[in-house]
């Protein structure tokens, strides 16, 4: 009877008590872990998800390498050496070319070997002292079967054992006047040319035997000079006393008339000792070239411009002898021995010819050339 009692009471107790689920007490295990073992455990999750991650990019197919493709090998290109004196003349400044023609002249490949075998042995200039300067003489010529006017370069040598001259003359038909400056009023001077093989040698220890006439004048100040500073470049000639014969002016009985008539100026050439004054105005008159109503005041203006020239052809005479008593006779031997050379560029497939417009004709101050070459 207590037996049956007991049995009653211990399966009442055990169907009051609350049922618990397997799942339940799975995650409270887990829960329960120290949080070393969880954090353990995820390394080893995140290590075999690398090694998987790892093995499917070595499964992966790589991709090709693109192949540059190379280059076909050009054949070397070879450039003749540059001659001893091939820039010479490019380095001589050209007197008197207006400065927008400057860029023209060097607009064809001249050549000017001439110039350079000169100085070689048993050349014209051979172991001489050489002035040189340049200048530019429009001409008419055929070039590829077209007529154009082009600048043609010419340089002129002076052999002499001093410099030429330290002076530029300043003249044109549109001037009164000329002027007679000093080189370095006009930024010039004579600097020596230093050939290419000496180039890398310090200057003052070289010995040179050919100067040339530089100009300093940058041509981008030129905007920022006055027209008629900019224009006298434009009318400069190289300038040569020779004190051993008679100057052109000391003969000449001819004047430059510029007459500052209404509506225009009268240009014209009066010669005092070929020329009658009152039938030359008259001239004029007839021409319509100057008024009826201005013809004393011409007259007058001629007549004064005639005294002037007489006046500067006889200071000049008395000048020249006054040089030639002070000079001596080494200077003077010096004068008489200079030689002046011009030389024109050579005939190249690449530049026109100029071989039949070439003449000794220097300028006015050096008259001609005693070898065009």
């Amino acid at each position: 009877m207590m037996a049956s009692v007991e049995a009653s009471i211990w399966r009442d107790s055990v169907l009051s008590t609350p049922r618990i689920h397997l799942s339940s007490v799975y995650r409270i295990l887990l829960l329960a872990q120290p949080s070393t073992m969880r954090r353990a455990s995820k390394r080893k999750a995140t290590k075999k998800g690398e090694a998987k991650s790892s093995e499917e990019h070595q499964r992966a197919p790589s991709r090709a390498k693109r192949v540059k493709a190379s280059k076909p090998k050009s054949e070397p290109e070879f450039f003749p050496d540059q001659r001893n004196l091939e820039d010479l003349w490019k380095a001589v400044f050209p007197v008197g070319t207006e400065w927008d023609q400057l860029d023209s002249v060097y607009e064809y490949k001249w050549e000017f070997s001439n110039l350079e075998k000169a100085f070689e042995e048993g050349g014209e200039l051979y172991g001489k002292k050489v002035y040189l300067f340049g200048c530019t003489e429009p001409q008419l010529v055929f070039f590829k079967g077209e007529a154009k006017v082009i600048c043609i370069p010419v340089v002129v040598a002076v052999v002499s054992p001093f410099p030429p001259s330290d002076k530029i003359g300043i003249n044109s038909v549109q001037r009164e006047a000329e002027e007679i400056v000093p080189m370095k009023q006009m930024k010039m001077d004579w600097v020596p040319y230093i050939p290419l093989e000496d180039r890398d040698s310090r200057v003052d220890k070289l010995k040179s035997q050919i100067f040339m006439l530089s100009c300093t004048q940058r041509r981008a100040a030129l905007k920022h000079l006055k027209i008629d500073r900019v224009k006298k470049y434009e009318y400069c000639l190289p300038y040569f006393y020779q004190p051993l014969k008679e100057d052109e002016l000391e003969q000449s009985t001819i004047v430059q008339i510029i007459f500052p008539a209404e509506p225009k100026p009268v240009f014209c050439e009066f010669d005092w000792e070929l020329d009658e004054l009152e039938e030359f105005t008259n001239d004029l008159i007839k021409e319509e070239e100057l008024s009826g109503d201005q013809k004393e005041a011409f007259k007058d203006y001629v007549k004064e411009k005639v005294r002037e020239a007489k006046k500067a052809n006889r200071e000049a005479r008395e000048a020249r002898k006054k040089v030639l008593e002070e000079m001596s006779e080494e200077t003077k031997a010096a004068f008489g021995s200079m030689k002046f050379y011009k030389f024109y560029p050579v005939k190249t497939p690449d530049s026109p010819d100029i071989s039949n417009v070439k003449a000794p004709f220097i300028n006015r101050y050096y008259g001609k050339a005693h070898m065009v070459l």
